[in-house]
């Protein structure tokens, strides 16, 4: 009986207790948590925070493994040194947080862990960096969300689309549950811009549209929000609003199979169609 107590008590232990990453107004500015890892160790603020659209990153395993994609290091920092968990410590916890999500561990040594899961359809890794014998106060999340380099829909693609079809559908992607336009969307919108400058008597309807994940009513109100967020985008360009419609169909209007991750990443949408 003691044995499974102190073994009980153990297991628990070394899934210490992550706080939830509320916005802390300490954080460096403009900084989040990954998605990946929603929660942080307790009592640490983020320090430093750099994202680049697509590049490759090379994880610290043996041999190194590089992976392209969508990259993101995030630094923490904790206030108090007495505080401070170890190395070890940091490391297992998000060990496993990410096995617990149905992720893997795919490399750990005294510095490093390596750790992948798939989320929303797409191959996330991580790296924890967290020496052993590290006794300051930072540890560090270097994430790559794996994906081929996408070729950007030029302007004049998109007029020819919209001359033969009447519309034109982009990936345009999005904070997962929110409006707010990722980065590497950004040269989709500037295409749109060019697009619209360059017909300058074109009138569009910016038309959002969902899958099927959660609830109709809160995914019609999300496409609404998605196309009128590419409008303000549009109109911060110099795009006149006059010349703008925008309309959220939800999952009304799907395009592909929602039973699967493909068939939802095609519904997906944002579509420009000639008014």
């Amino acid at each position: 009986m003691i044995l499974r107590t102190l073994a009980r008590f153990l297991s628990a232990a070394c899934l210490m207790p992550m706080l939830m990453a509320q916005s802390n107004p300490k954080d460096a500015k403009g900084s989040a948590d990954s998605p990946l890892f929603p929660n942080r160790m307790p009592g640490y603020i983020i320090s430093t925070y750099q994202t680049q659209g697509f590049t490759s990153y090379s994880f610290r395993m043996k041999p190194p493994i590089p992976v392209e994609g969508k990259y993101t290091r995030i630094g923490y920092y904790l206030s108090d040194p007495k505080a401070h968990p170890g190395g070890l410590a940091i490391r297992r916890n998000y060990e496993n947080a990410i096995m617990a999500a149905g992720g893997q561990v795919t490399y750990s040594d005294d510095n490093v862990s390596v750790v992948k899961a798939v989320r929303n359809g797409v191959e996330v890794w991580a790296e924890i960096q967290a020496p052993l014998k590290y006794s300051g106060r930072y540890y560090y999340l270097h994430i790559v969300e794996k994906e081929a380099m996408r070729q950007v829909i030029t302007a004049d693609a998109m007029g020819a689309s919209i001359d033969k079809d009447g519309f034109v559908a982009l990936d345009i992607r999005f904070a997962t549950g929110k409006a707010d336009i990722l980065p590497e969307s950004q040269p989709i919108v500037k295409e749109i811009v060019a697009l619209l400058n360059k017909r300058s008597t074109l009138k569009v309807g910016v038309e959002g549209h969902t899958d099927n994940t959660g609830t109709p009513d809160s995914n019609l109100a999300l496409s609404r929000q998605r196309a009128e967020s590419v409008v303000a985008a549009l109109q911060s360009a110099g795009i006149q609003r006059t010349r703008l419609t925008p309309a959220g169909f939800g999952q009304t209007k799907p395009v592909a199979d929602n039973r699967a991750e493909e068939g939802r990443a095609k519904n997906r949408r944002v579509e420009i169609v000639r008014k």
